[in-house]
């Protein structure tokens, strides 16, 4: 009787466990530069990503008939030291977006265009990427240089 109360306990605490990795897993978000971004390529195709980049103002099309959204985001450092030592981060959005050799990320958007999304304003969107190296973002949240002076969030990269 107490061999068939011990199985019970440890088929339990097991199917939690399970229930716990696979949950976070699940729920678990990317956070990356485009530079990161493309050198990982398509194995990131498919899971939830949160990117930052400079906007790209030349590159901004909306179409208010469908809420439809596309832009071009360049790479920036995702090092909050290494931002301020490159003069903070409204210098380092103007160098990003003058400099054409940087990597590039094209995004497409389903909403209201933000008031804030012009040139060099920073970008930080949750989405995901398709085969086709085309970010869908289902977040977009815009920093414009001018009216706040903090660096990025701290990002990963392994």
């Amino acid at each position: 009787m107490q061999r068939k109360f011990i199985i019970g306990i440890a088929l339990i605490i097991a199917a939690i466990v399970y229930l716990i990795v696979s949950s976070s897993q699940a729920s678990a978000q990317y956070f990356l530069t485009v530079e990161e971004l493309q050198q990982k390529g398509q194995q990131m195709a498919g899971r939830e990503l949160r990117i930052s980049g400079a906007v790209l103002g030349e590159t901004i099309q909306f179409d208010s008939a469908t809420l439809d959204l596309s832009f071009d985001v360049v790479h920036i450092p995702g090092d909050n030291k290494e931002i301020e030592a490159q003069g903070g981060l409204a210098e380092v959005l103007h160098q990003a977006v003058i400099d054409p050799t940087l990597p590039r990320l094209h995004v497409v958007y389903n909403g209201p265009m933000p008031d804030l999304l012009k040139n060099e304003a920073q970008a930080i969107m949750t989405g995901t990427l398709d085969d086709a190296g085309v970010f869908h973002a289902s977040e977009l949240l815009l920093k414009c240089p001018t009216r706040y002076d903090e660096a990025v969030p701290e990002q990963t990269g392994n």
